[in-house]
């Protein structure tokens, strides 16, 4: 063999290899994701999943879906189960956290994905959904959180939590989602100065519209000529809308060690979104 190709062979070997060990940042860790079955839970379920994570796929109805996404990770070579738990339920969260130590010892990461909402002009608001959006965006948060503060077991961890562009610059119709969000902000940077003193880091992602199946399904998508989706695209500096995959790279880094500094950070990723 000419020297040359085999010196080229030999430093093509090493450099698949070191990428393999970047792309594996999250080897033994354990990673729990509410609300996983679908979008952007789903996205980033699949990413930490192909970081090396193992993953615990939380559902509240969608049983097909979660294991859809479990099939997903453990057939690129990841390792993943779903469970059911509805957050807003504290016998649920008991429950869900309860099978993630069974089935995996422990926990390192937690990502607070799980959520709801109803664009509702005020002339239509009722309680029940004010309750509803409060009960799962919000007390859910809190629940798992604490529920993980157990499994973290003083060895610290990074918790995720999914809020929205909402919570700092409302849309119409979205008053109440919108406070269950700006909620979830103000419990980022609370939780994250409560618990950094154990080595927990409290981050938060801010969506705006993002592809999802949730989306397609209403033939919602970016190569339309829908009036709606170019008015959000247009808003975007970068040009298009964000992707589950988006939130699910964020997610991989914010969980990894590259990230042992971040903490009470509430982080875009929109796109500049305006």
């Amino acid at each position: 063999m000419d020297t040359n190709v085999g010196n080229f062979a030999i430093q093509l070997t090493i450099l698949i290899e070191s990428n393999k060990k970047m792309s594996k940042k999250l080897v033994n860790k354990v990673a729990l994701v509410t609300g996983a079955s679908k979008g952007i839970g789903a996205g980033i379920a699949k990413q930490l999943g192909a970081a090396g994570a193992k993953v615990v796929v939380n559902y509240a109805s969608s049983k097909a879906d979660a294991d859809k996404v479990v099939t997903e990770i453990t057939s690129n070579g990841g390792t993943a189960i779903a469970i059911q738990g509805d957050v807003s339920k504290s016998n649920d969260v008991t429950r869900l956290f309860e099978e993630t130590k069974n089935a995996f010892g422990g926990l390192d990461i937690l990502v607070n994905n799980a959520g709801i909402y109803w664009v509702t002009p005020l002339e239509n608001f009722i309680e029940d959904d004010y309750r509803k959006m409060f009960d799962v965006n919000v007390l859910g948060t809190l629940l798992a959180s604490q529920a993980a503060l157990k499994l973290f077991d003083g060895k610290g961890g990074s918790i995720i939590n999914i809020s929205s562009v909402a919570a700092k610059d409302p849309e119409v119709t979205l008053s109440t989602y919108g406070a269950t969000k700006a909620a979830m902000s103000l419990i980022t940077r609370s939780l994250s100065q409560e618990l950094g003193p154990k080595n927990i880091r409290v981050n938060s992602l801010l969506p705006t519209m993002v592809l999802t199946e949730g989306l397609a399904s209403l033939g919602l998508v970016a190569n339309t000529d829908n009036p709606y989706i170019n008015q959000m695209i247009d808003r975007t500096p970068l040009g298009r809308l964000a992707t589950a995959e988006d939130f699910g790279n964020m997610a991989v880094f914010l969980s990894s060690d590259e990230a042992s500094m971040v903490t009470g950070q509430e982080i875009g990723v929109s796109g500049g979104f305006k």
